[in-house]
């Protein structure tokens, strides 16, 4: 999804719809197990209803937990994609009020309430991430240490052996080349760089 952009934490939102309470919560997720405990975290189990969407890259999935079949998770993950958003989990919940929605009704509620919230929600660029391995002498590791924040990376992992130390770092994909060229230079071609996604 071209210049898409993610939440920057959670968000929530609540109004009531015909004397039913919904109330949308909505989180970054960056892989399908943090959807899931999202989901498992924010779902209330005295509520009516707990019906949830999420999108991260190509894959999505959605539940109506219990409403009519279309009428809660599809709305849900089309408000997502409506406002151009990836790596998000949604979960609307309904409290019933005694007033039957109907199906458009449902629909209205639950992908309104879902679309208010994240129109809402303070968000950022989605940003590519690659991840590198690093050999180096014990001499380069604290420029390395230094530097990376300029290059809008982060440590992963760090061990240590004879020769010196291994790194696995994350970097943006649109700085991988500067950051290679960097390490190069800095280790004068002695630092050993392989891409390791």
């Amino acid at each position: 999804m071209a210049d898409a952009m993610t939440l920057q934490g959670p968000a929530q939102l609540q109004q009531e719809i015909r004397k039913s309470r919904f109330l949308a919560q909505a989180a970054p997720a960056a892989d399908a197990a943090s959807a899931l405990a999202f989901i498992e975290a924010a779902s209330v189990r005295e509520a009516s209803h707990n019906c949830w969407a999420w999108r991260i890259g190509n894959l999505y999935r959605f539940n109506d937990d219990g409403e009519p079949g279309g009428s809660a998770g599809r709305p849900i993950l089309a408000a997502i994609e409506g406002q151009r958003l990836d790596q998000v989990v949604v979960v609307v919940t309904r409290w019933f009020g005694g007033i039957k929605l109907g199906v458009g009704g449902l629909v209205r509620a639950y992908g309104g309430t879902a679309a208010e919230c994240l129109r809402t929600a303070p968000r950022h660029p989605l940003v590519t991430m690659c991840q590198l391995a690093v050999d180096c002498d014990f001499a380069l590791a604290p420029l390395l240490h230094a530097r990376l924040r300029e290059f809008g990376a982060c440590k992963r992992e760090e061990s240590h052996n004879g020769a010196g130390v291994q790194l696995r770092i994350d970097v943006p994909a649109d700085r991988r080349m500067a950051f290679t060229q960097f390490v190069r230079e800095a280790s004068r071609g002695r630092a050993l760089l392989r891409a390791l996604d």
